[in-house]
């Protein structure tokens, strides 16, 4: 999960073109020989950015730390090196010599060193390795440190610290010898966090957001220590993210799906071949709308169990294929349960009013056209958007994969999240109602058969989508057990609906939630 910084508003992205402008009121800068700044010019930039820390103008506040970044880079100052306190910001410049082996950088509230000294109260300790500069010399290594726990505690960045590396005319980046920054931890915000886990990650000034790329996490619990280990230099900050699973959860979670979604694609064919091989295959149109949700099952397990396998190869163009169909016959299930619901939603509540002029055409117009709308108008607006994407698995071990499928998070979040939300509250009122009529509306023959309806709830369930839901309520302490939950439910939904059709296939009782006949509808 990534902490999204608001947008930066037109006028802070008009005041700030280059190092040579300054957005801060009453902070002027004076340029010195070849582009360079003055340190008082340095100095004046700090406090106003200091100054700024006491608003709530995140926007304002990061480009003008990203203007303080190229300023300090341009400073010029007499000694090999200089450090510059104005409030909540500490800032360090350093040149580098020809003979550069690495360098330690130790800070403070009140101080900071880079002779590798360590220094009394340290907070903060930078390791740079030989490579950081490799041939290039004579430059200036800027290190500086932003502490406002205020302004960030909204977005869960432990102790308000970001922690800023830098080398002048440079830009630094996958570095084998990473860079570690090692972080001092107050143990009252760890426990203010309940049961977040630090994550190392940086600040992308483009998107406004928090990334981990190229960052790992060390977590010293005993000492009090988080260690992030980067192969490259910008603003770094642990933020306190929600837990994540462990390696081992996931590997077992893999297996699960893999082997749920293998036996439930067998069972899915195997439920259309029993039901185009039964006679009365057409006189019951409850039964085409079940297998119409199993061909869109299948559909989707045979598109999402090679997905990570296709996105490792070089070619685009498999990729591409299999995420367009991936994300096709996701939104093809979601649209099939919601039909499910719908027919269910006829055949208890208007069961005296139930005809409807080519109710079959209707439904797969809406089953399988829909999806295919959203996917032409996405390909039409951005082919692009189908492509290899990474997943996360893990927001504090930075563990991650990669499958073909959307890639962008508004895409995602819209045909996906807020789609099956829309379905999964409509299923569950329909579901209510089930439970309802079987349970208080039942007449003194169905007394007596209890198991038939435990089945036939949980069959519906399984129609209606309904553990599709469960990832809705896991988070936190639910996580790794509400995971577990939703792969084994869903990884399976397709032998449940064998099991469902093998118990109801060829029965047309009225009673029987299922008994809609093609006479009647047609």
């Amino acid at each position: 999960m990534n902490a999204t910084m608001p947008k930066n508003t037109p006028e802070s992205v008009s005041m700030i073109n280059s190092c040579n402008e300054s957005i801060m009121s009453g902070a002027t800068t004076t340029q010195g020989p070849s582009g360079m700044y003055y340190l008082a010019d340095a100095i004046d930039m700090m406090k106003a950015v200091n100054k700024q820390l006491t608003t709530e103008n995140l926007s304002t506040v990061l480009r003008s730390v990203e203007t303080l970044e190229c300023i300090l880079e341009k400073t010029v100052y007499n000694n090999t090196r200089t450090s510059i306190i104005a409030g909540s910001l500490v800032a360090h410049l350093f040149r580098a010599v020809s003979n550069f082996s690495g360098a330690i950088i130790s800070a403070s509230n009140e101080m900071v060193e880079s002779d590798g000294v360590p220094i009394n109260n340290s907070i903060v300790t930078v390791n740079l390795p030989k490579e950081l500069l490799k041939p290039i010399t004579n430059t200036t290594i800027v290190f500086c440190m932003i502490t406002s726990p205020k302004l960030y505690e909204k977005l869960w960045v432990l102790d308000g610290r970001l922690v800023g590396l830098s080398v002048s005319n440079q830009k630094v980046s996958g570095l084998q010898d990473r860079v570690n920054i090692s972080m001092l931890l107050q143990h009252h915000t760890v426990e203010n966090k309940g049961d977040r886990q630090p994550s190392c990650q940086f600040f992308n000034f483009s998107s406004s957001t928090f990334h981990r790329d190229g960052c790992t996490t060390e977590w010293k619990k005993e000492e009090g220590i988080v260690v992030c280990s980067c192969d490259h230099l910008t603003y770094f900050a642990v933020l306190m993210m929600s837990p994540s699973i462990s390696k081992k959860d996931q590997e077992i979670l893999g297996y699960i799906t893999v082997i749920g979604c293998s036996l439930s694609l067998f069972f899915l064919l195997v439920t259309v071949i029993l039901y185009t091989s039964e006679r009365c295959a057409g006189t019951d149109v409850s039964h085409k709308v079940h297998i119409n949700l199993a061909v869109a099952l299948i559909l989707l397990n045979v598109h999402f169990l090679p997905s990570q396998q296709v996105a490792t190869l070089s070619s685009t163009g498999p990729c591409i294929y299999i995420a367009v169909l991936l994300h096709y016959s996701l939104m093809a299930t979601f649209t099939w349960t919601a039909i499910e619901g719908f027919h269910l939603y006829l055949l208890l509540v208007r069961v005296f009013n139930i005809y409807v002029r080519r109710y079959l055409l209707k439904l797969s117009l809406v089953g399988w056209g829909f999806p295919a709308v959203i996917v032409i108008l996405i390909v039409i607006i951005d082919k692009n958007q189908y492509s290899r994407v990474t997943l996360h698995t893990s927001e504090t071990n930075g563990t991650a994969v990669e499958m073909c499928y959307v890639s962008s998070d508004v895409v995602k979040l819209v045909t996906t999240v807020v789609l099956f939300g829309i379905i999964f509250l409509f299923n569950l009122c329909i579901l209510a109602v089930t439970l309802s009529r079987l349970v208080f509306q039942r007449t003194p023959e169905e007394k007596g058969t209890t198991v038939n309806s435990i089945c036939t709830i949980l069959g519906i369930t399984c129609l209606l989508g309904i553990p599709w839901g469960i990832i809705f309520f896991s988070f936190g302490q639910l996580t790794v057990p509400g995971l577990y939950l939703f792969c084994v439910l869903n990884s399976l939904q397709g032998f449940f609906l064998f099991l469902w059709f093998s118990m109801f296939r060829c029965k047309a009782k009225v009673s029987q939630p299922g008994s809609f006949t093609q006479s009647s509808q047609q």
